[in-house]
């Protein structure tokens, strides 16, 4: 059975000043995280800026994360597209790589029925049967929301090993699992969602506040599988405000200048995302000193 942890991070890519990515600094963030309650890494995924990467960065990318937390943490490489025929490829090539698994995005734009979304992650899957693929579903950002009835089809492919379910329905979340076998693992894709999706099978979180609060994290997930309710309820009540507040405005603008305060040098977010609002950036300061960050 794959196993992808239970705190996935949905890591940053971190720029120069000149705006070409950093691949010293994604190194030592990357081994860093797994020391701090990462399981797996996500690797050019939303808040990896995938949309302003090219194929080649995101490669380098790939290599650069495999190589440095080897044996630590899973590496899952972000290769989604609304092409399928340009997911196919992008996945090939990380699967040649050795890479831990896929995730792959519902096609943005174009907005396919649900037979079209059908398809196209079938024929990601068909095209490479050695890697684990989870399915993201995030329809703020697609505007096509996946069905609970089209991802019960695809949890029926041997490869498609799990949902990353960013629609922050808890009614659809839990339609899936009664719908899925116990084994296909449901993500929450919403930081302040995931306790409230662990109490309806869910396996954990893909998660972009693990980036400051990883072991808390952790010990939520864990204290709710022991059956301490109470005390993951506290930890989760801790955290909520820092996740609300990396969620101010578009992700990954928060987090990466969440990051820059704390000393780490990931630049900023490239055109067309852009700087944090000086309201927003206190807010932000202000749950991160609550917590002891700062």
């Amino acid at each position: 059975m794959v196993n992808f942890g239970s705190v996935m991070t949905a890591m940053v890519t971190p720029f120069n000043q000149d705006g070409s990515v950093n691949y010293e600094e994604t190194e030592k963030l990357s081994i860093w995280l797994t020391e701090n309650g990462t399981d797996s890494l996500v690797v050019c995924g939303t808040t990896g800026e995938s949309p302003s990467l090219t194929w080649e960065e995101e490669y380098q990318l790939f290599q650069v994360v495999q190589k440095a937390v080897a044996g630590k943490a899973k590496v899952i490489a972000g290769t989604g597209s609304n092409s399928t025929t340009e997911a196919i490829i992008a996945t090939q090539k990380a699967a040649k790589l050795g890479l831990d698994g896929s995730l792959q995005v519902v096609p943005y734009y174009n907005k396919p029925p649900q037979s079209g979304l059908y398809r196209h992650f079938q024929s990601i899957a068909k095209a490479t049967p050695e890697l684990p693929i989870m399915i993201y579903n995030i329809p703020g950002r697609t505007s096509q929301n996946l069905e609970p009835e089209t991802v019960a089809r695809l949890a029926e492919i041997p490869n498609i090993v799990a949902i990353k379910e960013a629609s922050g329905n808890l009614d659809q979340a839990s339609e899936i699992r009664q719908l899925t076998a116990p084994e296909f693992k449901i993500y929450s894709g919403d930081d302040s969602l995931t306790l409230p999706l662990m109490a309806i099978g869910g396996s954990g979180v893909v998660s972009v506040a693990s980036h400051l609060v990883g072991k808390q994290l952790q010990e939520m997930i864990v204290a709710f599988e022991r059956g301490e309710v109470q005390y993951a309820t506290k930890i989760h009540l801790q955290l909520f405000n820092l996740s609300r507040a990396l969620f101010a405005i578009t992700n990954p603008i928060p987090v990466k200048a969440a990051l820059n305060l704390l000393g780490w040098k990931v630049g900023a977010t490239r055109p067309p995302l852009c700087e944090l609002p000086t309201e927003v950036t206190e807010k932000l300061s202000e749950e991160m000193g609550k917590l002891g960050l700062l």
